[in-house]
């Protein structure tokens, strides 16, 4: 008679086609939902400007956001780590004309105390919109859908 219940190698196989489905789940859901590549994006660009931010505030002294519009990508100041923006979005950046670097690349800088040069941040996949404003006096980052402001 044989004991009822699942093998171990059963268990394994189970285990091991779950893992490879939530490998694979994220790049099929974000491809099938409009605005997840537009939200991701927004979010990693407020978390860019967030560190400079911080880093400004801890190193006391500036640090900046550089942002190459022609490239599509992003960096902040003294980080090796370069991010790209999906060319599906349509990016737009106002700033200090003080931070202006050329004809297609730009910065937003944060100061020891908080505060920055200011700037927005839009970024938009032909049916949404969302902007990063960037508050001139506290530094504040935030993430604005159309019609949000202040």
């Amino acid at each position: 008679m044989r004991a009822e219940g699942f093998s171990l190698l059963e268990l394994l196989v189970v285990l091991a086609l779950a893992a490879l489905l939530l490998n694979l789940a994220p790049p099929l859901v974000s491809a099938a939902l409009p605005g997840t590549e537009l939200e991701a994006a927004a979010r990693e660009l407020a978390a860019g400007l967030r560190m400079a931010r911080s880093l400004a505030v801890m190193r006391q002294r500036a640090a900046s956001l550089h942002l190459d519009l022609e490239r599509r990508t992003f960096r902040v100041a003294g980080s090796p780590r370069v991010h790209t923006i999906p060319h599906r979005l349509r990016l737009r950046l106002v700033t200090a004309e003080s931070e202006l670097e050329g004809a297609r690349q730009a910065g937003i800088r944060f100061f020891p105390d908080g505060g920055s040069t200011g700037g927005h941040i839009t970024l938009d996949n032909g049916r949404r919109t969302l902007g990063l404003d960037v508050d001139w006096l506290t530094g504040r980052v935030r993430i604005l859908a159309p019609g949000q402001g202040g």
